[in-house]
């Protein structure tokens, strides 16, 4: 492996030529084009190249890529309800993809080269077009060697906005990402390497919220936000700490979940996450409030800092609900479900993993595998689902679901690393974690695995066609830990 030089996350001589205030951590929009069908949005995305603005002005721009010219690309909003035409543009000098996170569509439109359409080569375009179904919190990336093309800037939000939205003083979307730079703000171009691939991914020294190391965001004593939190780094797993602020979570993966407090008061998210927060800002006007990110042991940050105006809005928090409305989903019944058996190995100490936990892992249902696992590995592959690395995107299902019918995946995390396991295609309920009922059985499209957990998730497979199912570590997926679910 390379040497990257480190940058500091968090050091106040790092963040002193920042002037960020509420416009330095805002998103552009992407207005819809005059011309549109009734009840459909058009939009164009360009992939580019570029340079963008990282890291303070004494260390220059950044060369990335981004969609209009702008990391993250523009925040593409809409209704639910609406129809969605979107042109992207591939001016890169390699194929692209755009798959749309989370959103419930038809196969061809989510983007998975190969699988459900060819990828778009340099200098020609596609359209996708879709149904707004759910309201929610998604963004949208490539699936075309996604762990360089994300790393190097590919990504935006998606945002559905719903019919009644939650009563609130402003809404803020927070696009959460790292980035491995060098002393002279390049993007090290070391992707897929091995050390990367076999542990915790790509983990970056600089992390940003939209696209800008961030000093200070500016509240007002009183107001009420409601934030949307996307992880869009390759495997960072943020882990935010907001100490005397007490978020409610209203939203998981853009679904709605019982509004809750934060467990232990961290708001984790796995790449590829999404969680909405309702943030009753209580600090006294002229204050500053840390937010702090606090998922890895030791490696604690400051991310940004709520800088307080010297007025106040109101004197306390607002008696508005917060509760959201149910999207269209439809409720598994895991009694009557078809179980299947997920087993992930692999990666750095994974026969040891494996080792320790394979007398009680066990087999039945579908995919099974059980003690007999090991033996069952082949190829090149680092990771594994069920014993087999996934080449490529064109692969031999590992399940078939019956359409119309519930499903159970009982999947065991048997390895030393943490894994955020996405379907394409699908919400799912996360139903138990290490044998015990989950608090508030959350839709959710990504579900964070910890080492050695088993989770079980329930969904109606209704939605026909070949869906990726991966682990969205982005260099754990390109090197093995990816699979197909087919449903018909």
């Amino acid at each position: 492996m390379s040497s990257v030089p480190t940058l500091p996350l968090s050091r106040r001589s790092l963040l002193t030529a920042i002037s960020a205030g509420a416009a330095g951590l805002a998103l552009p929009n992407l207005v819809a084009n005059a011309a549109r069908a009734a009840g459909t949005k058009e939009f164009t995305l360009r992939a580019a190249p570029g340079r963008t603005r990282l890291a303070p002005d004494l260390h220059g721009e950044t060369p990335a890529w981004g969609y209009n010219g702008a990391v993250p690309g523009p925040e593409i909003r809409v209704r639910q309800g609406e129809r969605l035409r979107i042109m992207v543009e591939n001016a890169l000098a390699e194929k692209t993809t755009v798959h749309w996170h989370g959103v419930r569509l038809p196969n061809a439109m989510d983007g998975v080269p190969h699988l459900t359409q060819r990828p778009i080569a340099a200098g020609e375009t596609f359209i996708y077009e879709f149904d707004a179904v759910d309201a929610g919190t998604f963004w949208y990336h490539p699936h075309q060697r996604s762990f360089e093309q994300v790393g190097r800037g590919l990504y935006g939000p998606l945002i559905i906005e719903e019919a009644e939205p939650s009563r609130v003083d402003r809404e803020v979307t927070w696009v959460l990402d790292d980035w491995r730079l060098t002393q002279s703000a390049e993007i090290s171009d070391d992707f897929g390497n091995r050390h990367d691939i076999s542990h915790g991914g790509r983990v970056g020294n600089t992390v940003t919220i939209n696209g800008r190391v961030p000093d200070k965001f500016p509240v007002r004593s009183g107001e009420r936000v409601r934030l949307r939190l996307i992880n869009a780094a390759n495997a960072r797993i943020f882990g935010l700490d907001f100490r005397d602020h007490a978020p409610t979570v209203i939203a998981l993966d853009g679904q709605p979940v019982t509004p809750h407090e934060p467990l232990n008061g961290l708001v984790v998210l796995g790449p590829a996450m999404r969680v909405d927060l309702i943030i009753d800002m209580t600090g006294e006007p002229g204050s500053r409030a840390a937010v702090t990110d606090r998922f890895y042991e030791g490696l604690e940050y400051r991310l940004v800092d709520f800088a307080y105006d010297r007025s106040r809005l109101r004197e306390g928090p607002p008696d508005w609900p917060v509760a959201l409305p149910a999207n269209p989903l439809p409720e598994p019944d895991p009694a009557m479900a078809r179980r299947h058996d997920v087993v992930f190995n692999g990666g750095m100490m994974g026969a040891m993993v494996m080792r320790e936990m394979g007398g009680s892992m066990g087999q039945g249902g579908s995919g099974g595998m059980g003690g007999g696992m090991m033996g069952m590995m082949r190829g090149n592959g680092i990771w594994f689902i069920n014993g087999k690395a996934a080449e490529g995107h064109v692969l031999d299902p590992m399940l078939t679901l019956e359409r119309g019918r519930s499903h159970v995946i009982a999947m065991t995390n048997a390895t030393a690393w943490h894994h955020p396991m996405h379907l394409h295609g699908h919400s799912f309920r996360v139903i138990s974690r290490d044998g015990a009922p989950t608090a508030h059985r959350e839709w959710q499209d990504t579900v964070l695995m910890a080492p050695r957990e088993r989770v079980e998730i329930a969904f109606v497979a209704d939605n026909p066609g070949d869906w990726m199912f991966h682990c969205h570590i982005l260099e754990h997926q390109a090197t093995g830990m990816m699979g197909v679910v087919r449903v018909a």
